[in-house]
């Protein structure tokens, strides 16, 4: 794992062609065809590993192209002492453990730093990320943030 190079901005730019229909239009490659790969070229310049480790690129070793990132980023509770594990793979990637390994990695970090818990929220539909949050031992808190539109986000904890 590694921090965003300018040069990710194309490989960031496929992540959010990929996303799925349900997820929340501003998360989402938008009909004037934003954010385009300036844009986020621009927003890997400026990007700040912050809370660290921040998001990292995911490679495999030896390989120079990207698969997904992964990472701790500030949580929707506000909460800075509980930073929310990320992680978003290319479709060709999925299913093949990255994801669940990058993230035993991440989590590794976040114990050295000194975080006492991670958060994590997910979409109800999102089966294949809660079955990796599942295995790393996250545990739904039974919170909920109500969404008809683009379904349930669920908030899942883990103790480190």
């Amino acid at each position: 794992m590694r921090p965003w190079q300018v040069t990710d901005a194309e490989f960031h730019r496929q992540l959010w062609e990929e996303r799925d229909p349900r997820v929340p239009t501003h998360r989402r490659i938008t009909r004037d065809g934003r954010p385009t790969v300036a844009e986020l070229a621009n927003w890997a310049r400026s990007y700040e590993l912050e809370p660290a480790p921040g998001l990292l690129v995911v490679q495999q070793r030896g390989i120079s192209a990207p698969l997904g990132y992964c990472g701790l980023t500030s949580n929707s509770l506000g909460l800075p002492e509980e930073p929310e594990l990320a992680f978003e793979f290319l479709r060709a990637f999925w299913n093949q453990g990255f994801a669940t390994e990058a993230s035993r990695e991440i989590i590794e970090q976040a114990r050295r730093i000194g975080y006492r818990h991670l958060t994590s929220t997910v979409r109800d539909w999102n089966t294949a990320s809660l079955r990796v949050l599942d295995k790393l031992g996250f545990v739904n808190t039974g919170e909920k943030e109500n969404d008809d539109q683009h379904g349930d986000s669920l908030l899942l904890r883990m103790a480190l």
